[in-house]
Parts: C-alpha cells; structure tokens; sequence
C-alpha cells in the first residue's frame, strides 16, 4: 500500500456477483470522509464478445475508462481522506493504477458469486433465459470468472473471504488501512 498522500485511493475487487459494489458501499459508510465510484455505473466502451477477450489474454487497456478516470481524478482534487472504487480491474489497467493506492480483492467463491449474479440480475426473468444463461456459463462464461482468479487476485494487496459477513469484510478493510 502507497501510503503518505490523501485521499487514500482503494479498489475493491472480484468476479461478478462477487460483492464489489455492496463492500464499497459499506466500506464508503465506515471510512470518514470518502466518496465512491461504481464501475457499474458507466457504459464503457471495451471488447465486444468478453469470452474472445478472454482467450486472446485478457489486455484490460482495451477497455476505454476515461469517464471513470475523470471522474477519479476529480474527486482526488476534493478534500476527502479516502475514495473506494467499486472497480473488478485493480491495478491491471495501465491508466487507473497509478491512482491505486490499496487493491483489496473480495475471494467469493464461484458458485455462491453466481447464486448472487443470478438471484440480482435475473429477478424479473424466465426459467428458459436462467437456464441459457446457466448453460453459457458452463461452455464458457466460467473463463472470464477464472481470469479474475489469476490475473486480478494475486495483484491484490489484501484477499479478504468472500464468505465472510459484509461487516467482518468491512472489518477487515477498514483494520487495515489503520
């Protein structure tokens, strides 16, 4: 962890359904004075077939975050102590990790992330639209999950236990930056 200059950038990383959003969130209402911005939500331009992505490496720089990164670099000319990025690429996109301070990767296992990416996007669907989905996965969805498990993972500073409850990761996050 680069230490020594405020705000204290953190990324919160893992897989889809993995508990980005809902640790930022917590971690955002624990830390005092911190902002926090959701990858979730911005409309990025990046590779078209994710799995093709995947298979030809993987370059994160392919995505296209300058709205993300105008927006990091205003809230770094705020007066705030932290900023938590609810962001799945910690340090691997050559633009946003000269920002990053602390990557801290939330280790859900796949089947509980999946269970959570299901039950959160599929609320209002059919059982043959869960099913396809389902079945993308096995053939080949599953790679892009893998991918985050050895590229974004080991980069991470800390790896806190998905399974564990909001408030322990929080707990944990929060212990750390003390």
């Amino acid at each position: 962890m680069k230490k020594g200059k405020l705000p204290l950038v953190i990324a919160i990383a893992s897989v889809s359904g993995g508990g980005k959003t809902t640790i930022a969130t917590h971690l955002n209402e624990r830390l005092q004075n911190s902002k926090t911005l959701f990858f979730d939500d911005y409309d990025f331009d990046g590779p078209d077939d994710i799995i093709d992505w995947v298979d030809n490496g993987a370059n994160y720089d392919e995505w296209n975050l300058a709205p993300f990164i105008r927006d990091l670099e205003t809230l770094l000319t705020e007066s705030l102590d932290y900023i938590v990025l609810d962001f799945p690429f910690a340090y691997k996109h050559s633009k946003t990790s000269k920002f990053i301070d602390l990557a801290v990767f939330i280790d859900t296992p796949l089947d509980i992330a999946m269970a959570r990416r299901v039950t959160r996007d599929f609320k209002n669907n059919s059982v043959e639209n869960i099913l396809m989905d389902m079945k993308n996965y096995i053939s080949q969805g599953r790679r892009g999950y893998l991918e985050m498990l050895i590229t974004i993972k080991p980069n991470s500073e800390i790896i806190v236990d998905g399974t564990l409850s909001i408030s322990e990761i929080v707990n944990i996050i929060s212990n750390s930056l003390e």
